[in-house]
């Protein structure tokens, strides 16, 4: 079995989350990890259609490509299965994404050929295997970073060989932190621990590659791309990167996307969708990037060499 593993980072988070930061700060930063996607692309003894590039995606992450987990847990408040969640999604109701449309995870899949992977706790009562061949999504709005190198490991052993990675965000210049600032200026030390983690990450995908034989990885510099799209907005079709669509207050930063919140009616001019997550708009630029990006972003290459390769 082959599989292609779009990975959580798995360094020792302890480098500068333990000693350099106090808890307030730790929490935001294990909290908001931008963009942060983990799946795995099959490549297993069964058949597809010639439009599926792979037979299936897994999905493991964060709000930012849960398709709808949370809404099967009876406590949590990271849930997004209420309005104005939804209002661009194909049924213009909300699915548990937080987002106004598609997340990552829906886009990767499309280009992928491949439908949506149903949410893991959607099946939990289904007997049939069907349900689980085209993938499975374990995203869950409000899960951090852990510590998965084991696993990594184990997963090497069964056939794993290619890891697919993406890096931290910008997470200085999300609303949720630019509202603390006067002047609504990004947060710079935040972005400071944003290129920290980035670099050790970097630092040991290339161990891996010397260490494991035949290993190949792709590294998503989220991180460049995002600060990209926030200095040159008009270039990617914006003209909003500091508030949030949808919202209260300041910045539409003060309070959530909920029902009581007020929104945009031009999604596709903002950045950022609520005071954490991109718009559709957003995130079909970064997937773009992911999958047929240059080596500036995507290195040493993008997910179609990866699946190629």
């Amino acid at each position: 079995m082959k599989l292609l593993h779009l990975h959580l980072p798995t360094l020792n988070q302890s480098f500068f989350f333990n000693k350099e930061m106090d808890d307030g700060r730790r929490f935001r930063v294990k909290n908001f990890l931008l963009f942060l996607l983990f799946f795995c692309l099959l490549s297993l003894r069964m058949e597809f259609s010639r439009a599926q590039m792979v037979p299936a995606v897994f999905v493991f992450g964060d709000s930012l490509v849960d398709v709808g987990n949370n809404n099967y847990l009876p406590v949590s408040i990271a849930k997004a299965d209420f309005p104005h969640n939804g209002i661009d999604f194909p049924t213009r109701k909300p699915t548990g994404r937080f987002s106004n449309g598609k997340n990552a995870a829906d886009l990767l899949a499309e280009k992928l050929g491949l439908p949506s992977s149903p949410p893991y706790l959607s099946l939990l009562k289904k007997t049939d295997e069907s349900s689980y061949i085209n993938g499975v999504s374990f995203a869950s709005g409000g899960a951090g970073i852990f510590n998965g190198t084991d696993q990594t490991y184990r997963l090497y052993e069964t056939g794993a060989r290619k890891f697919v990675l993406t890096g931290i965000g910008a997470i200085g210049c999300i609303p949720a932190e630019r509202v603390k600032n006067k002047t609504h200026e990004c947060n710079e030390e935040c972005n400071f621990w944003s290129v920290k983690y980035n670099e050790e990450l970097k630092a040991m995908l290339k161990g891996l590659k010397s260490e494991l034989q035949g290993i190949n990885y792709s590294y998503f510099d989220t991180y460049s791309i995002m600060q990209n799209v926030i200095q040159k907005p008009s270039s990617y079709g914006f003209n909003e990167i500091e508030s949030a669509c949808c919202g209260l207050g300041d910045l539409k930063a003060k309070v959530p996307c909920v029902p009581i919140s007020k929104y945009c009616s031009n999604r596709k001019d903002y950045v950022f969708w609520d005071l954490y997550h991109p718009t559709e708009a957003t995130a079909t630029i970064f997937v773009h990037t992911l999958f047929d990006g240059p080596s500036q972003y995507c290195i040493p290459m993008n997910v179609r060499q990866l699946v190629s390769a």
